[in-house]
């Protein structure tokens, strides 16, 4: 499906801001903040300005067109809805985010929801650690305590 008719089927004008935005997540294909994708749309000689994407970001979230994640000290990265559920793991050097589904984990938590009386409407499970990519430039990267987003201990 196009960005036109997917924005129409949400109620929404196909006006040019929210055409690029859509394009740089599109294109991208990873989880990028509304900075980053300021600094693409500025790259690629495109007038629109950090609050605009700021606005557009919250109202293709609201119809359901973007998620919002936030991984990082508060920091939103912003990812297409591509309808099927996913899981993250994020590198704590660099701050790639993979995203992995496995049927296992996904058991798991709800069979551990169902222990303890709870009926899950919905979950996000973020994992945090060091890719295969950052230890190979600096081994034993990944050997040092670090503190996680939000507190607590890797390692």
């Amino acid at each position: 499906m196009n960005h036109d008719d997917n924005l129409r089927i949400h109620g929404l004008k196909a006006t040019l801001p929210r055409m690029k935005v859509l394009d740089v997540l599109r294109e991208e294909r990873a989880h990028l903040s509304a900075d980053e994708i300021h600094r693409r749309l500025l790259l690629q000689g495109e007038d629109i300005g950090l609050a605009t994407v700021y606005r557009v970001l919250g109202q293709l979230e609201q119809v359901g067109i973007v998620r919002r994640n936030v991984f990082d000290a508060g920091r939103a990265v912003y990812e297409i809805e591509h309808g099927g559920h996913h899981d993250h793991l994020v590198c704590v050097h660099c701050g790639r985010v993979e995203e992995f589904f496995d049927p296992q984990i996904e058991a798991l938590q709800h069979e551990v929801a169902r222990s303890r009386s709870f009926s899950l409407v919905e979950h996000r499970l973020a994992m945090f650690g060091i890719c295969g990519g950052c230890s190979q430039e600096r081994p034993g990267i990944g050997t040092a305590r670090r503190r996680p987003p939000g507190g607590g201990t890797i390692g």
